[in-house]
Formats: structure tokens, sequence, C-alpha cells
């Protein structure tokens, strides 16, 4: 059915992707498919990492641990980005495309007043994308 999944990934927040990567895990597992962890990063220093290329290199130590762990086929993709807040949404959506995804599984959070004026990224992503997404609260 599904060729590839892809779940974007944020470092800061590993803790609340976990139901995120449980469902793209058990997807994967139940359509004998890959999976592909991306992460948009700042090309400035951030909390995360010093550089983009340290950025990557975790990204790729955390694709590691959760393939080992879930026993799966993972791999990874950083995009640095001048301004990764505005610019996320769009290179989300062409993040899928660039590697084949056609199950984007995104961890989202429980709306409030801000998505009632704002879009959140996870419905900016379902909205646009040309593939299938799949929002996890």
């Amino acid at each position: 059915m599904y060729k590839k999944i892809m779940v974007p990934v944020d470092l800061r927040h590993i803790e609340r992707l976990e139901k995120a990567i449980t469902t793209a895990t058990d997807l994967a597992k139940n359509y004998g498919i890959p999976i592909c962890f991306v992460a948009v990063t700042a090309e400035t220093p951030t909390e995360v990492a010093h550089s983009p290329k340290e950025f990557a290199e975790k990204l790729a130590a955390f694709g590691a641990k959760q393939s080992d762990a879930h026993g799966l086929e993972i791999d990874t993709a950083s995009y640095p980005s001048h301004d990764p807040t505005v610019g996320l949404d769009k290179t989300l959506i062409s993040a899928a495309e660039e590697n084949g995804a056609d199950l984007i599984v995104m961890a989202s959070h429980v709306p409030g007043l801000a998505e009632h004026i704002f879009a959140s990224h996870a419905g900016a992503v379902a909205s646009h994308a040309e593939v299938s997404v799949f929002v996890i609260r």
C-alpha cells in the first residue's frame, strides 16, 4: 500500500515523539517498508547543535538508536534553513517528495487559541502535501 514513511523529528522535543514513532514503526512493520526521519535545523548554532553538520550527526544517531530498538530500516535526512519556523512546512513537504515518502506520520499537539488564528505545522503539511498525512496527538 505505502512505499516509504517520513516522520518529522524535533530533536528538542524527543519525549513528545513516542506516539508518532510507535505508529510509524507499527505501520512500517505491517507494510514491510522503510522509514525516514526528517528534521529541519537553523543554519546558526542552536541548543541542540552548534552547526547543521553536528545536527545531522545527532539526527543520524537518534535514527540508528530507533532502528535498533524497532528492528527496522530507518534513514535520516537533515535540512538546514535560514529560518526553520517560517520555512518548516514547505521544507517538510519538499522532503517527502525528495525522499520518496508517500505517507507522513507527524506528531502534533492539542490545539489551543493560537491554532484558531495561525495554522499548526501539522495542519499546514496535511493541507498542502500531495501524500497522505497521519497527524498524531
